[in-house]
Order: structure tokens, then sequence, then C-alpha cells
């Protein structure tokens, strides 16, 4: 079943090819007689019931430096002429970002949107895990200060995040002694008017947190990340080392519990982080990790995200 693919992405001639998602999820989608068109958030245009991007045949190869070619751009009906859009650009997840889901939900699922972009605009990555409360740990999310204060009173070491934040940037990790913290909401009232997340501090996060990926609600691979020394966060951007893991027991009640929910919101391609025995994020806007556990493990997860397409897109034409 040939489909015709468009992505939505962040600048292509960027990406790393051996860590970039998008890039093993085009890889994949190529491989199996897949038609690609790669499009930037800014070619999205709405006009006479449409939604239409200036959209460039893509193929792709494994050469460093020399990764993709483009076509000639066209003016492409996405609502007619998309079988599948992949949604793969980065956060920030502002107001540009959540227009994008606007517009994609309008063509969504006659044009299958992977992910969904009305759930994706419901479920940004801290909130959406705020459903399953008994798997987090002590979480708080206001700017009222007094709250923090007593939060931090009652649980002593402490983490400071943005609501929005992504890849480890502007997360703090503020010990009992640490007099900071009245000058660290300050700097984050002067940003936004968000509120913060603030957590109890977990110190199994100095063995690593796991990345694990869960596909149409299911458990498909797992990757450890380990902070560098002098460092609270993990991310491997931010200079983590991946490690090989293996699913434990409550790695997979975690699953168990978010699964149905992942499913049900059409959620296929979902990447959550668990610390020691905790919950802490679920991503679903541009998840990563998949070539990094496909180097550890042999699974190929690009593959098993595209059978959950497939099957959706059979489903939908019945």
């Amino acid at each position: 079943m040939a489909l015709t693919v468009a992505i939505q992405m962040d600048p292509i001639a960027g990406i790393n090819i051996d860590a970039d998602s998008t890039f093993a999820l085009a890889l994949e989608a190529q491989r199996r007689g897949h038609r690609l068109f790669y499009y930037l958030p800014a070619d999205l245009a709405y006009g006479a019931g449409r939604l239409m991007a200036f959209a460039r045949p893509l193929t792709v190869r494994r050469e460093r430096g020399n990764h993709f070619t483009l076509g000639e751009a066209v003016d492409f009906d996405l609502g007619a002429e998309a079988d599948v859009v992949l949604l793969r650009q980065d956060p920030p997840f502002d107001l540009a970002y959540i227009t994008t889901t606007h517009l994609l939900e309008l063509i969504h699922p006659r044009t299958l949107v992977v992910n969904d972009p009305a759930q994706v605009r419901n479920a940004p990555e801290k909130l959406l895990m705020l459903r399953f409360p008994e798997l987090l740990p002590p979480t708080l999310i206001t700017r009222e200060r007094a709250r923090i204060k007593a939060f931090r009173a009652e649980h002593g070491d402490i983490v400071v995040k943005p609501l929005y934040g992504n890849g480890g940037f502007g997360v703090f990790h503020l010990k009992p002694e640490d007099d900071n913290l009245n000058s660290l909401l300050e700097m984050f009232e002067g940003l936004s008017r968000e509120p913060v997340m603030v957590q109890r501090y977990i110190p199994e996060v100095r063995q690593g947190d796991k990345r694990v990926i869960l596909v149409d609600g299911e458990p498909a691979g797992v990757l450890l990340r380990v902070p560098q020394a002098g460092e609270a966060r993990s991310n491997l951007h931010v200079g983590g080392t991946g490690v090989r893991a293996a699913l434990t027991p409550r790695d997979r009640e975690i699953c168990a519990a978010i699964g149905p929910t992942l499913r049900e919101m059409g959620l296929i391609f979902v990447g959550i982080d668990v610390i020691g025995d905790y919950l802490t994020e679920i991503n679903v806007t541009s998840p990563t990790g998949i070539q990094e556990i496909g180097r550890f493990d042999g699974t190929s997860i690009e593959a098993l995200i595209w059978d959950a397409i497939e099957r959706r897109r059979a489903a939908a034409r019945r």
C-alpha cells in the first residue's frame, strides 16, 4: 500500500542523521515505497476551504553531508493529495505550534496526521501526565510563591522547570540550602505569565532517566540517559550519555496505565521519561530516541511506527 506522505518538520539540512527520529521515519517510509514530500511549518496556508503547503518531493539517504534531495516546490493540497502527514516539528510549544495543530485538524483523519493534531494540542508534555497522579513524584503547578515555598519546606530538594520548556532547558535543581529560589522565580515571571512546575527531586536521576518509546500505546524500546558529572539533566543534547537498558516491572506498569489513553487519543509515537519509579514527562510533539535504541537492541521502532500508521490508514478505508 504505497502512500503519499508529507513531513512537517524543521529544516532538514541541519539534522543529525545518526540521531534524528524524523530521518529514520523518512528512510523507513521510503523503503516501503511511500512517496515523500517535505515542508516547513511556515509553508502552511489555508484558503478557499483547502489546507495547502509549498512542499518539495523528498528523497533521503544515510550519507553524511548528502542525506537528502529536494525536488521543485509544488502547491500541495494536504487534504486531497496526502495520505499521511507526519507532524514532526520540534518545540517550543508556542502559539505558532498551536496554530499548525488547528490547521492540520481540518484535514484529520481523512488525511491521517501523526500524532493527532488536536490531541497534541491538548497534551503538552508536562500536562498530559497529570491524568495519572499515582505515577508521578510529588508535583506542584503554580505561579504563587507562597505555595512553592511551602512545597519546598515539605520536600526539601526540589526541581523547578518551565511548564512549556523542552530538551531540559530551564530546569533547575535547588537543594534545601540554596538561596536562589526567589531570584529564579523572578526570572521565570519576567519571561512569561505561565506557571512553573515544581517537583520533589528524585535522587535516582544521578543513575540516569529512561526514555521509553510507546507505539500505539505499547512499549517498543527503552534507553537510559545518564547525566554527565556536575549536571542534573540527562538529555542527550546537553551532554547525557545513552546506555543500554531494559524495561523493569515498574516501567511496564507505567506503560500499561497510560497506554490505553495514548491509543484512544491517536498518539501513535510517544516518548515517556521515567526516573526511578516515577513518570516525569509524556512527549507527544516530536519524540526522539528511536535510532539510539535501535543501535543498542536492534529494534526498528520506525518500522513499528509505520506498521501502526498503515494499520490505521487501512482501517479508515474500510
